[in-house]
């Protein structure tokens, strides 16, 4: 039987410790906290994931105290991206593997300008970028990286509203800027692992934008245009991200991919990114994406619906995907 393992991706909405403020306003009670941790706990264990991104932690207690509730990571290794404004959430794996090296992104060290334009005046990620070793199988290890970037909500200037179609419309702008910004940021941190690299590369997360969105694309690479000689390919395709849906619906024609439902729109913003050593195509590769699922039956359309779901829930879906290790016959 092959060696299999299992990667995922949960924005876990606001996890943090009861009675401590979030935003400025809102805090759990220590009832609304327990059913939150059970709840995520509950998810993982239908997850059954054996390596787990998580987004928008504030408190790694808080995470702590959700493995603890879990059947498969009760002992999982964790590390979290630590926030330097100690306020705002962050980024965090858990894996039942060991995590052999660890390191948190803060910088944004590319800077992004139009001719004759100064740079976008961002300095940092919204949210640090996690980026960890795990040894997966005796030998064998992975580059694993969770991110969330900056969310769609419109960068509001102190004298603009959301009731103004206008002012909308420039924070909607002003926060597309910040995400493309962090994009291509990512992009360069991924460009220096995946370049000359001893092992695969992962990314899983919160992106904030679809599959084909600009920003997504620019995360992942563009492959090589296919009349270009195979040199060129080659090289290209070492560098670029696979998506797992892409790679799934070479296997299936069923596609219900979608992560997040906003105002009737269902998107995929939670997204698992690979190297291409996880494409069956690639014949050199240790690994092939077996199956992926998305855990997305909590989420409510509230164009169809009076009920909002329970506050306690993520308004994300879960993404997993099986890895499998290619038999020697493949």
């Amino acid at each position: 039987m092959a060696y299999t393992f299992r990667i995922g991706t949960f924005n876990v909405l606001n996890l943090i410790l009861p009675n401590q403020t979030y935003y400025g306003k809102e805090k759990y009670t220590s009832e609304e906290y327990e059913k939150k941790i059970n709840w995520i706990a509950q998810q993982l264990d239908n997850m059954q994931v054996d390596i787990v991104g998580f987004q928008e932690v504030f408190s790694e207690e808080a995470l702590k105290n959700v493995l603890q509730k879990t059947k498969n990571l009760k002992n999982a290794h964790i590390y979290m991206a630590k926030n330097p404004e100690t306020d705002k959430p962050s980024v965090a794996v858990a894996s039942r593997f060991p995590i052999t090296n660890a390191q948190s992104h803060h910088q944004l060290n590319i800077p992004l300008a139009l001719e004759g334009m100064e740079a976008i005046p961002v300095e940092k990620f919204t949210r640090p970028i996690a980026e960890v070793e795990i040894e997966v199988k005796e030998g064998k290890k992975i580059h694993f990286f969770v991110a969330h970037l900056k969310s769609k909500r419109p960068m509001l200037l102190e004298n603009e509203t959301r009731e103004n179609p206008l002012d909308q419309a420039k924070g909607e702008a002003r926060s597309l800027l910040c995400r493309i910004n962090e994009a291509v940021n990512l992009r360069g941190i991924l460009l220096d692992k995946l370049k000359n690299r001893e092992a695969p590369v992962i990314l899983v997360g919160d992106l904030n934008d679809t599959t084909t969105a600009v920003t997504t694309q620019i995360i992942s690479g563009e492959p090589p245009f296919r009349k270009w000689p195979m040199e060129v390919k080659k090289k290209i395709w070492d560098v670029v991200l696979y998506h797992i849906k892409n790679l799934q619906a070479r296997k299936s024609m069923k596609d219900t991919y979608y992560t997040h439902i906003h105002n009737g729109h269902y998107e995929s913003l939670d997204h698992i990114l690979v190297s291409q050593e996880f494409v069956s195509e690639n014949k050199n590769g240790d690994w092939i994406v077996e199956y992926v699922r998305v855990f997305s039956d909590h989420l409510v359309d509230g164009t169809l619906s009076d009920d909002g779901g329970n506050y306690w829930q993520s308004d994300h879906a879960q993404v997993v995907a099986i890895i499998e290790e290619k038999h020697k016959d493949y």
